[in-house]
């Protein structure tokens, strides 16, 4: 799967830019400001219908301006898929593949699978279960549409039910049968994606820790044991129980305390939590063997090669982690590749181990 040709008009600070891609590499050089990360951004809100740093889709529409316009041309197992997603201020965003407009736009995920490496990934280490949840969300969603159907429907239901609950509060009331219709919706839709969570967690375990090792700087660290846990109240209790068991802090708290959406990833090495353990070095290893293994288990369920995104990695990583990746790159474990960076030189001579084809784009 390939980016064959880039469109971007009033997207962020880009008043009207268009590209021609390599099929291999593309790089995007440039200093700080002029708009590298936002084209990466362009290439991701057109696979994913949203952008990766900033999702409110408005706050997307150049400054002074009143929409934004990206068009994409793909080719996937040999056919052209023509990509355009747009957005008006005051109006709902549009997303057309082939000039047919998408009734859902979730139909659209996982036609156009991208990995993407960023500083930002540091959020999955540092901050709250909201972003680990969304990490494995996102991955399982792109390969399979019924779990993100149904992530979706029980969003919705949950906040249906949070607003019942708030209800019942306010105006000092309570109906147990009127809660027990969102019970019941929630334990059919979460059901099953916890089930999926947990058989996805066992199928890509083993790949992180394999990724982790074989790019850990050190014997120590190639020594060290690497985990990630699920954790979840539905291991030991089923949704209908503990929905039953929870009530009473459910309504004091006004708000659903329990269920898939409080689940957690936790990072862990030799036993203790990497975020208050780990090292700079082996939270990067981690950081990265987690990508790695997400790219691997898309390319392995959809197919295809997803589209690799690396955003200013040459300059955040060490000189060993940079080598491992275009080591990746030259051996053709990845397929269509785009880079962003500061310094062309740096770019150039990772570039030049790998013999393969590229394109440099220099932005003023």
């Amino acid at each position: 799967m390939k980016l064959k040709s880039l469109s971007l008009t009033q997207y962020k600070n880009i008043s009207s830019e268009s590209f021609e891609f390599d099929e291999r590499i593309n790089c995007f050089i440039g200093n700080n400001g002029v708009g590298k990360s936002n084209i990466l951004d362009a290439i991701y809100h057109l696979c994913f219908a949203k952008g990766y740093f900033n999702p409110t889709a408005v706050q997307n529409i150049q400054f002074e301006k009143d929409f934004f316009l990206l068009d994409g041309n793909f080719e996937k197992n040999e056919q052209n898929e023509k990509i355009i997603c747009s957005l008006k201020k005051g109006q709902k965003k549009t997303l057309k593949r082939n000039g047919k407009i998408y009734g859902k736009i979730a139909d659209h995920i996982g036609l156009l699978p991208l990995v993407i490496i960023s500083p930002s990934d540091r959020d999955l280490i540092s901050e709250g279960s909201s972003i680990r949840r969304k990490f494995m969300d996102g991955v399982i969603g792109q390969t399979d549409s019924s779990y993100l159907n149904n992530l979706l429907d029980y969003t919705k239901i949950i906040s249906q039910r949070n607003a019942l609950l708030k209800y019942f509060a306010a105006n000092q009331t309570f109906d147990s049968d009127t809660l027990d219709i969102y019970d019941q919706k929630m334990t059919v839709l979460g059901t099953p994606i916890h089930e999926k969570r947990k058989e996805f967690l066992n199928a890509f375990t083993p790949v992180f820790e394999r990724h982790y090792h074989s790019i850990s700087k050190s014997k120590e660290e190639e020594e060290e044991e690497v985990t990630l846990t699920y954790e979840s109240s539905l291991i030991d209790t089923d949704f209908e129980t503990l929905l039953k068991d929870q009530l009473p802090k459910d309504r004091l708290a006004q708000f659903s305390t329990v269920g898939i959406h409080k689940e957690d990833l936790f990072f862990s090495i030799s036993g203790q939590p990497i975020k208050r353990f780990g090292s700079q070095g082996q939270q990067k290893s981690f950081l990265i063997a987690l990508k790695l293994a997400q790219f691997d288990f898309i390319k392995k369920i959809a197919g295809v090669s997803p589209i690799v995104l690396l955003d200013d990695v040459f300059d955040k990583l060490d000189q060993n982690r940079v080598g491992l990746i275009m080591q990746l790159v030259e051996d053709n474990h990845f397929g269509q590749i785009f880079i962003s960076d500061t310094h062309q030189d740096r770019t150039l001579d990772a570039l030049k181990t790998t013999q393969l084809s590229y394109k440099i784009f220099n932005l003023s």
